[in-house]
């Protein structure tokens, strides 16, 4: 089965949602609504982008920085090459 990482930058409280590449090497920028409690901010990150990637939440998981905006997430079932064609809207 395929697997990928993706660096992410959360950014909570953000006005309206939204998912972007602002270069190739930085990371993917998150935007949610969701407020940074009780891991809120967190379960909706993965369910954009569960979203977006076209994959069950529960093929995505937060393998570093669960407290932190920079966080890696794994995706089973995509890989990289693919994961950013999606996330790009190509």
């Amino acid at each position: 089965m395929q697997r990928c990482t993706l660096s992410v930058r959360l950014k909570p409280r953000a006005k309206r949602e939204s998912v972007a590449f602002t270069s190739v090497d930085a990371p993917l920028q998150v935007a949610v609504t969701a407020p940074p409690v009780e891991n809120r901010a967190n379960d909706r990150c993965i369910a954009l982008l569960a979203e977006r990637l076209g994959v069950p939440k529960s093929r995505l998981c937060i393998i570093r920085g669960g407290h932190s905006r920079d966080k890696v997430i794994a995706c089973e079932g995509v890989s990289e090459n693919e994961a950013r064609r999606r996330l790009a809207g190509v």
